[in-house]
C-alpha cells in the first residue's frame, strides 16, 4: 500500500499555523491514519482545526487539539521594542547570514533583553537565530529555548583500541542499528525504563499528563534532521586535568538529539501562550516571553527542565544498551544541552541565559562540538569569557538550507566524500551531507577565546534517519 503523505504546505493551506503543531499533526496521520485516503485524512486534521476541544480526549488527536485549543483569555496590551538594543557581541561574523545577525538585533531591542551574542555557526531560525545567545531580567522565551528543548550531545569513551572500528565494522554497524530507532515519530515496540518518566511533573501538571504516554514510547529513540548516533576515533593530545583521560586514542559513541514530541508539544503551547499575553511587532512576535513571576513562566520552566532531563535520559539509554552491548564501560562520559534557558549570574546580576544552538562554556565546563559526518567534532572545556555571555557554537553551522541541499548535492557526491573520509553511513539525506555544513575548523578558530580544545572525535560509523546511501528509503 502506498504511504500516506502529507505536507506542511497542505496544512497550513486548510489553516493549520506555522509552527510545531504542523510536523506534530504529519506524524499522527502517518502513524494512525496510513489506511485513509490522503483526502480522508485532511478532512480529519480539518476536523480538529475547527473544533479543538472536541478531540481533547481522543487518545490519537489529544495532542494535536490541544496546540490548537483556544488558550484562556488573557488580558493583551501592546508591547514595544526599544529603540537601542542591548549590545552583544558577534563570533565569525563572516561565516553569518544576514537574516541570522537581523533575527539577533531584533532580540536586542526587546525589553526585557540583558545582553546577547551570536556564535560563529548561527543561522536563520524562530525567534532567536540558531546560535543566539540571550540574557533577560526575569523573563524566559518559549522560542529562545527552541521548539527541541534540551538538545543534547553525549560522548562516551570507550578504551578500545579504534581500529576495530575498522576491523569489526559490521559489528559496531549492528549495534547502532539494532539499539538506535530514527525519525520524527518514531517509537519503540517496547517502552524503556526510566526514572524520568515517574518524575511528578507528569502527574501533577495538565499538558505534561496528556504527553506521558507519547514520551514513554519515544523515550530512548532519536529524531530526524541532524541527529545522529555514530561510533568513531577519540584522540586527546595531553593530559587535562579537567577532562580526567590519560592521553592516547580511543573509541566513542557520540549521540546528537533532543527531547522528541514532548518538547515540542511544550514548546508549540506555551509560545502560543506567550504570544497571546504580549502582543509584539510582526518581526518579534515569535519572541514573545513568559514572566516567571507568572504562573504560565512558572509552568513552562518546570515543563522546559523536565523535557532536559527527558532528553538526557534518551542518550543515557541508548549509550547504556550499546555499552552492555560490547561489554565495556566508558571510562568518561561528556554531555551537554544545547536548546535550554539557565538561571546564571552576568556581572552579579541574576539572569537568564537562553542559548538556541549554543554550548555552555563557563569556566572549565566541557561540551561536545560536532563537525559533520565526515568531519571532525570537538571536545571542549569553556574559558568562561562573559563577552560570549559564556558560550559557544554547538556546532559547524549549516551553510545551506536543506531545500538546497537536496537540490544541488547529488548521492555520487556524498559517497565519494565518505569513501574519502573512511567513514561508512548507515543512514542519512542528503540534505545532512558535509557539503551543507560550514568548516568545523574554521569555526572553532573563531571562538578560540571561547574554549580550548582538550580532545577530538573523527567519525567512522554513522546512523541518522534515512536510508543508506544507495538504497531506497
Amino acid at each position: 500500500m502506498k504511504k500516506l503523505k502529507i505536507t506542511g504546505k497542505e496544512l497550513r493551506a486548510i489553516g493549520y499555523p506555522e509552527g510545531p503543531v504542523v510536523s506534530l499533526a504529519i506524524n499522527i496521520a502517518k502513524k494512525f491514519f496510513k489506511h485513509n485516503t490522503r483526502e480522508q485524512a485532511l478532512k480529519i486534521l480539518k476536523d480538529v482545526l475547527d473544533k479543538p476541544q472536541a478531540f481533547l480526549e481522543d487518545e490519537r488527536l489529544a495532542p494535536v487539539a490541544l496546540q490548537l485549543k483556544p488558550a484562556a483569555k488573557t488580558e493583551l496590551y501592546e508591547t514595544s521594542l526599544n529603540n537601542q538594543g542591548v549590545p552583544f557581541n558577534i563570533f565569525g561574523a563572516e561565516f553569518i547570514e544576514e537574516g541570522a545577525t537581523s533575527q539577533m538585533y531584533t532580540a536586542a531591542k526587546l525589553p526585557v533583553a540583558v545582553i546577547g551574542a551570536l556564535m560563529p555557526d548561527a543561522h536563520h531560525g524562530y525567534g532567536l537565530p540558531i546560535g543566539g545567545v540571550l540574557a533577560t531580567a526575569n523573563e524566559v522565551i518559549p522560542y529562545g529555548v527552541g521548539v527541541d528543548i534540551g538538545c543534547r550531545m553525549c560522548l562516551s569513551v570507550f578504551n578500545i583500541d579504534p581500529k576495530a572500528l575498522k576491523e569489526k565494522e559490521n559489528y559496531f554497524a549492528r549495534e547502532i542499528i539494532e539499539n538506535t530507532k530514527f525519525g520524527s515519530g518514531a517509537q519503540l515496540d517496547k517502552a524503556a525504563d526510566h526514572a524520568v518518566m515517574e518524575n511528578k511533573a507528569f502527574y501533577e501538571h495538565g499538558l505534561l499528563r496528556s504527553l506521558h504516554t507519547k514520551a514513554w514510547k519515544q523515550l530512548g529513540t532519536s529524531g530526524s534532521g541532524n541527529h545522529f548516533v555514530e561510533f568513531g576515533e577519540v584522540i586527546i593530545e595531553e593530559d587535562d586535568e579537567i577532562l580526567g583521560i590519560p592521553k592516547g586514542k580511543y573509541t566513542g559513541l557520540l549521540s546528537h538529539s533532543g527531547s522528541r514530541g514532548l518538547g515540542a508539544s511544550i514548546a508549540g503551547h506555551y509560545t502560543k501562550l506567550a504570544m497571546q499575553k504580549r502582543r509584539l511587532p510582526a518581526e518579534a512576535r515569535n519572541l514573545a516571553w513568559l514572566s516567571l513571576d507568572e504562573q504560565e513562566g512558572q509552568e513552562y520552566w518546570i515543563a522546559m527542565n523536565l523535557a532536559g532531563e527527558y532528553a538526557s535520559a534518551c542518550h543515557h539509554i541508548i549509550h547504556e544498551k550499546i555499552a552492555r552491548q560490547l561489554g565495556e564501560r566508558p571510562v568518561k562520559m561528556v554531555e551537554n544541552h544545547h536548546n535550554f534557558a539557565w538561571k546564571e549570574k552576568f556581572e552579579n546580576r541574576d539572569v537568564i541565559v537562553h542559548r538556541k544552538g549554543a554550548t555552555p562554556a563557563g569556566k572549565d565546563v566541557l561540551g561536545i562540538i560536532p563537525g559533520s559526518m565526515t568531519a571532525n567534532g570537538y571536545i571542549v572545556k569553556g574559558k568562561g569569557n562573559e563577552a560570549s555571555v559564556n558560550s559557544a557554537s554547538h556546532g559547524a553551522g549549516r551553510k545551506m538550507s536543506r531545500t538546497k541541499a537536496m537540490e544541488t548535492i547529488s548521492h555520487s557526491e556524498l559517497k565519494e566524500a565518505l569513501h574519502k573520509s573512511g567513514v561508512k553511513l548507515l543512514g542519512a539525506g542528503l540534505d545532512e551531507a558535509p557539503f551543507a555544513y560550514k568548516d568545523i575548523d574554521a569555526v572553532m578558530r573563531a571562538q578560540n577565546n571561547l574554549v580550548d580544545i582538550v580532545g577530538s572525535f573523527k567519525p567512522k560509523i554513522v546512523k541518522m534517519d534515512g536510508a543508506a546511501p544507495g538504497t531506497k528509503a
